[in-house]
C-alpha cells in the first residue's frame, strides 16, 4: 500500500520591491527555513536560492551575478540561478536549493513552505 505524502502548503511572502535589488545584484532575506539570496539579473529576471554554495557553504549573495549565474565568492563555483546547479567542470557536484519566486506589481514574493 502506498500512502500519498501530504502536499506542503506554500505561503507567498512579500520580501520587497524589485527595485530594492540592483541589476546584477543580490539581497538576503532571513526566513524560518534559513537565509535566502534573491538575485536580479541584468535582464531584470529575479531568482531565489538558499544563500549557501553547495561546495563550501559560501554566501552566494556576495557573489558576482553574470547572465543567469552567480559566482561563489569563496572558490568561484558558477551556479545557475534557475536550477541551483553548478556549471562547467563542477556540474553534478551538488546543488544550491532554489526557492519559488514571483514578481507581482513590482514586488518580490517568495514561496515558502508553511510550518
Amino acid at each position: 500500500m502506498n500512502a500519498l505524502a501530504p502536499v506542503p502548503e506554500i505561503l507567498w511572502t512579500d520580501v520587497g520591491a524589485v527595485t530594492d535589488i540592483p541589476r546584477q545584484g543580490a539581497r538576503r532575506a532571513p526566513t524560518p527555513q534559513g537565509v535566502i539570496a534573491i538575485f536580479r539579473t541584468g535582464d531584470n529576471e529575479v531568482f531565489a536560492l538558499y544563500d549557501r554554495c553547495p561546495h563550501k557553504q559560501g554566501p552566494l549573495s556576495q557573489g558576482i551575478v553574470h547572465g543567469r549565474t552567480v559566482a561563489c565568492p569563496l572558490h568561484n563555483w558558477i551556479i545557475d540561478l534557475a536550477t541551483g546547479e553548478p556549471t562547467g567542470a563542477d556540474a553534478g557536484k551538488g546543488c544550491a536549493h532554489t526557492v519559488p519566486v514571483e514578481v507581482r506589481d513590482g514586488r518580490i514574493r517568495l514561496g515558502l513552505v508553511a510550518g
